[in-house]
């Protein structure tokens, strides 16, 4: 029986390499087993195509904005009506999931329907350049892999709740700035535990550039970038996985241990309240703590080993857990 049902709204695959890595994601997915069901927003080419090859549910009608790109909101109101599954998952068709997904999702089982949750995990930024093939892949040695490659600080490309726990979201685009940060800072305001799973839960990335976009431009330089930013309300409601209050570690979730960074964020976040400041002491001091506190701890190295501990890199066991 399905235990969580994920979706998203893939990209065209009319691009080899785009097609490739969605593929390989697909592939992923369908590898953890009948406890996984998965739902394909949107008619872009090839979408219905890989959701027959993949045994997935197409949903082709889902609302857009006027560039004609798929809203975030009526993705998660027809997901969540569709669904007959406790959990469901929103997750960007670019993300391979590896076992320790499940297993992590299992951890939370004594919260569902007792707390409020929102779950997330960083990615690790991963180069993968040919299709994979998962009847014979070893997870663990992905994972592994995965593991010794960057941690992106900001990326956000799963987000896993209890069905029926986010309704009325904004009308986000999807693929752009903003909403992923948005779902941290709502789940903040309903006093919902935002859960950060990145010790439990590999979710690698696989890199890519943004050839799929206008002028092959990166999405926050989109003016749907900025509409998503003002729905949101304004620069200081990006909150991001800093602003997690547990983490799942271990398999046991625990409250977010203190780290210099969340005062450092916290500052940051104040400084944006009344927008982006452009001169006077808000603009030197918010320059202050970016350039002088936060960039060069997180591009001296890996800075990950600091604030999860040296045992972020070791993946958790990637044997799939009974249904």
């Amino acid at each position: 029986m399905a235990h969580i049902t994920l979706f998203t709204s893939p990209k065209p695959f009319d691009d080899p390499f785009i097609a490739m890595i969605q593929r390989n994601a697909f592939g992923s997915w369908r590898a953890l087993g009948p406890q996984v069901e998965v739902v394909l927003f949107g008619i872009e080419a090839g979408v219905a195509e890989a959701a027959a090859e993949f045994g997935f549910r197409h949903q082709p009608a889902v609302r857009r904005n006027r560039f004609g790109t798929p809203l975030i909101a009526d993705m998660f109101a027809q997901a969540q009506a569709q669904a007959t599954t406790p959990w469901l998952a929103f997750l960007n068709a670019d993300i391979i999931l590896l076992p320790d997904f499940l297993r992590g999702l299992h951890a939370l089982e004594p919260y569902l329907g007792r707390r409020r949750l929102l779950v997330s995990a960083r990615r690790w930024e991963t180069a993968i350049t040919e299709p994979l093939d998962w009847a014979t892949l070893d997870p663990a040695a992905l994972a592994r892999t995965a593991r010794g490659q960057p941690l992106n600080p900001t990326g956000m490309d799963v987000f896993v709740f209890p069905r029926g726990s986010l309704r009325d979201l904004p009308d986000f685009a999807i693929g752009r700035a903003g909403w992923d940060n948005w779902m941290i800072y709502h789940a903040r305001r309903e006093r919902a535990w935002v859960v950060d799973a990145t010790p439990d839960i590999t979710v690698v990335h696989q890199r890519h550039d943004y050839r799929h976009l206008p002028g092959g431009r990166p999405h926050y330089q989109h003016e749907e970038s900025r509409e998503n930013v003002r729905l949101a309300g304004g620069v200081d409601k990006l909150y991001t996985l800093w602003e997690a209050t547990h983490w799942l570690q271990g398999g046991r979730v625990r409250r977010a241990p203190w780290h210099w960074m969340h005062i450092a964020r916290r500052l940051e976040l104040a400084l944006l309240r009344r927008g982006q400041p452009h001169k006077g002491p808000r603009r030197v001091l918010l320059r202050w703590i970016r350039r002088r506190w936060q960039r060069p701890w997180l591009e001296r190295g890996a800075w990950w080993l600091d604030y999860y501990g040296p045992s972020i890199v070791t993946p958790p066991p990637q044997t799939l857990p009974s249904p």
